[in-house]
């Protein structure tokens, strides 16, 4: 007798709820082509009908792309001090030589070492000889007479910590009343003092020469310290956001005890303010150590007071007459080289401080 299967209500209910199982996909069929072409895209993160990609291989993928970026743009940046610094121990004494150097790439075939000479020759060169144009042979002309090498690092010294100095104070002093101190038409004179960081420095500067030229201030050292003295619009706009940061307490329970306001900004706003202070006097001494357009304009070549960068200038054409560029690049390098040290050790302090400018009241 056969099996008959007995049915009940409750068992028809079920069979009539049971879910119709989906009919199962036919796997497509891709052509290898396109199957390892899918391959190659997900192991670099993308996904595609053929393969799936994993997040954490796209994050890798991404993140070596990157790195490969900012590898590359590192070396654009690195490479023309690493020429600079490859050709300054080049022998440069002849047209020949000279042209070598402009076809460089890592190292000088030719170096003052291989040449009968110190492989540092071309810095005594500089050190020694660099003012007054004489070449190796002994024959070059007069730069100026007045020169040397290491006045004309006196000269940049003079330069760049006298007005950095009274001129930082003087934009500290100038973002205290500007932050902390309340009084009428505060912030219009704030504004017209920004509206003048818009107008370009070459565009006033045949005025600023008819009004030095007139004052007597040319071809002397004022010209070069006297205008710093009075401090920078955009110092005392980076050290007025940083006050902005700190709390007005200290100020308020400050006069609270009978100070002055040359009191608080002595005794507490330099004290407190003293990264910003620091860090915006590093970026001013830097472009006062690099201002060779105000030693060109406002200073004669042959006067005693031209600074660094316009005696590099004066020197260059010396040497590039006699076909001898190895000295005018190692002047470079030794220009440089005070500024590129003063930003290794204190980048730290100049990044953090113009971070903190952000902050608000």
């Amino acid at each position: 007798m056969d099996n008959e299967m007995i049915t009940t209500p409750e068992t028809e209910e079920a069979v009539a709820t049971a879910p119709t199982p989906a009919p199962v996909e036919e796997k497509k069929q891709y052509s290898s082509f396109r199957y390892a072409l899918g391959a190659v895209l997900a192991f670099f993160g993308i996904s595609t009908k053929t393969h799936r990609a994993s997040k954490k291989r796209a994050k890798l993928v991404g993140d070596i792309l990157t790195y490969v970026v900012l590898l590359f743009g590192a070396f654009l940046m690195v490479y023309p001090f690493w020429w600079m610094l490859a050709g300054s121990f080049a022998s440069t004494s002849s047209a020949s030589l000279n042209m070598e150097v402009q076809e460089m790439i890592w190292w000088p075939k030719t170096t003052t070492a291989g040449n009968g000479a110190n492989l540092f020759f071309n810095y005594i060169e500089t050190l020694t000889n660099g003012m007054n144009g004489a070449n190796p042979m002994g024959v070059g002309s007069v730069l100026n007479e007045h020169m040397s090498y290491w006045r004309a690092v006196l000269n940049n010294l003079i330069y760049s910590i006298v007005p950095v100095v009274v001129g930082v104070i003087t934009s500290a002093s100038a973002a205290f009343a500007f932050a902390k101190i309340q009084w009428v038409g505060r912030n219009v004179v704030f504004f017209f003092l920004l509206a003048a960081i818009m107008v370009p420095g070459p565009a006033i500067m045949s005025t600023q020469y008819a009004m030095y030229s007139e004052l007597g201030m040319t071809n002397n050292w004022s010209v070069m310290v006297v205008p710093g003295l009075f401090g920078s619009i955009m110092t005392a706009f980076f050290i007025r956001q940083f006050l902005f940061g700190m709390p007005t307490s200290i100020i308020e329970a400050a006069k609270i005890d009978g100070a002055g306001y040359f009191r608080i900004f002595c005794g507490f706003i330099l004290p407190l303010a003293m990264p910003a202070i620091m860090a915006q006097g590093l970026l001013s001494f830097m472009g006062c150590w690099n201002n060779y357009m105000g030693s060109y304009i406002f200073i004669a070549g042959n006067s005693e007071w031209i600074n660094l960068p316009h005696a590099m200038y004066l020197m260059n054409g010396v040497y590039e007459g006699e076909n001898n560029l190895g000295p005018t690049i190692a002047s470079s390098v030794l220009c440089i080289l005070p500024v590129l040290i003063l930003f290794g050790c204190f980048q730290k302090l100049i990044i953090g401080s113009l971070m903190l400018t952000g902050s608000k009241e």
